[in-house]
């Protein structure tokens, strides 16, 4: 079963973000109070606990969760398998996906540090299309529109 292990937050972009409790987030913008939420089609990162464990394997020590600017870590969902427009029951809300990885920007520390980052390759990002409330625990599942 797929679920959410953290919510992370910063107050500006290119940082690392901070875990919080819990997040609102809001229809058509994202995270509320972050620095990536606005009008566009990035408004929600998301990673894979999975992904960070392979970092971790490569020797990357310190992962704690929004260390690769993520705003929900999730576990148990292999979540740059999932297509574009793809949409997700997290919590009570519901995302669409709207990008599969991204180019890092330049003096990204993970990436520097050896030499690769699994952000661009694994990380999503999605449109937040029913707001709400999302914490820790909360299942993920996969809406079929069949």
């Amino acid at each position: 079963m797929a679920k959410v292990v953290s919510i992370n937050i910063s107050d500006k972009k290119g940082v690392v973000k901070t875990p919080i409790n819990e997040g609102e987030f809001i229809e058509d913008y994202g995270l509320k109070d972050d620095a990536h939420a606005g009008k566009w089609h990035r408004q929600v990162s998301l990673l894979a606990k999975e992904s960070i464990d392979k970092m971790t394997a490569l020797g990357v020590m310190d992962l704690s969760f929004g260390k690769f600017a993520e705003n929900i870590t999730t576990e148990g969902i292999v979540l740059y398998t999932l297509p574009v427009g793809t949409k997700l029951k997290i919590g009570r809300t519901i995302h669409e996906v709207t990008q599969i990885g991204k180019e890092c920007h330049t003096g990204c520390a993970i990436k520097n540090k050896v030499g690769q980052c699994i952000m661009p390759k694994e990380g999503i990002f999605t449109r937040v299309i029913t707001g709400g409330r999302i914490k820790a625990g909360d299942i993920i599942e996969i809406i079929n529109e069949d």
